[in-house]
């Protein structure tokens, strides 16, 4: 793994292990389907590889597995449509929307609803700090504010789908519908907001909608490529997260049935998005 990272400016609500504090838990619910993403890659960093550690599984069947896809694969796939092409040609938008702290709600059904608080995702309870980092990630930054929600961190940024992979000497895709509202269409609480309320959402990078097909064709893109990690307690899988995307089913638990994961993140790594001259194009293929 190398060197271990904070996980500042990340979108998911992760905590750190009580007896580990290297180790965070995975941020998301377990009834929860986890589309195929690479970490931390909507803004200017990410994290070279990902630790797993599993503490308990699920001695059923498929039961609890995680998957990872290789997304060299998932590139070559979805280059040859014409998705693939516009994704080239316009870039992506990544919008955050983080709710306040201070403004929590004290029902149970409305705390539900909660993603991640800006205070949580960049470590400050002061807004001049969380601003500060966001745009020193290069995030623009706008505050909403009203009396029931509070202060309202709202983040834009432009890039590209793609990053030059130096191990790779070629561009491929790193991006993918895990940062748009699908991400929580099996999430509770948040499965019931409005899409343009949720946390995340994602444009072309010219603001234009994306289209349900176009959506449904980059999850089949990764889901072609996908390899299942079958877990069984004391389990540890490192990735490398440029070349592989990860991702997992809801798991619905029997009584007496745990299953519990940690990660623990590399190195950071300075994203470079793509390289005109590796787009290694004679290696698309058509979807058949």
């Amino acid at each position: 793994m190398g060197d271990e990272s904070e996980y500042e400016g990340g979108a998911n609500p992760r905590g750190r292990s009580g007896d580990l504090g290297s180790v965070y838990d995975i941020g998301a619910p377990l009834e929860a389907a986890l589309a195929y993403h690479h970490e931390m890659t909507y803004k200017s960093h990410s994290v070279e590889t990902l630790g797993f550690l599993c503490k308990s599984a699920v001695d059923r069947g498929t039961v609890g597995w995680s998957f990872v896809s290789d997304s060299v694969q998932a590139h070559d796939y979805i280059m040859g449509t014409p998705l693939g092409r516009k994704l080239k040609e316009k870039g992506l938008c990544f919008v955050r929307r983080m709710t306040d702290a201070e403004a929590e709600p004290s029902d149970d059904a409305e705390k539900g609803k909660i993603y991640n608080h800006w205070q949580q995702s960049w470590m400050t309870d002061d807004p001049a700090e969380a601003q500060r980092a966001a745009e020193e990630q290069g995030l623009t930054v706008e505050w909403d504010y009203n009396p029931r929600d509070g202060r309202i961190m709202k983040t834009r940024y432009y890039k590209s789908a793609f990053e030059y992979v130096p191990s790779l000497d070629r561009n491929i895709m790193v991006t993918s519908i895990a940062d748009d509202g699908e991400w929580f269409d099996s999430w509770p609480g948040i499965m019931d907001v409005p899409h343009e309320d949720r946390p995340l959402e994602m444009f072309f990078g010219d603001d234009e909608p994306f289209t349900l097909e176009e959506k449904q064709l980059w999850t089949d893109a990764y889901d072609r490529f996908g390899v299942p990690l079958p877990w069984k307690e004391g389990d540890v899988a490192v990735i490398d997260n440029m070349r592989f995307a990860h991702g997992r089913p809801g798991v619905e638990l029997l009584p007496g049935e745990e299953r519990e994961l940690g990660v623990m993140l590399g190195k950071f790594y300075e994203l470079q998005e793509d390289r005109e001259d590796k787009w290694a194009e004679e290696l698309w293929t058509s979807p058949v």
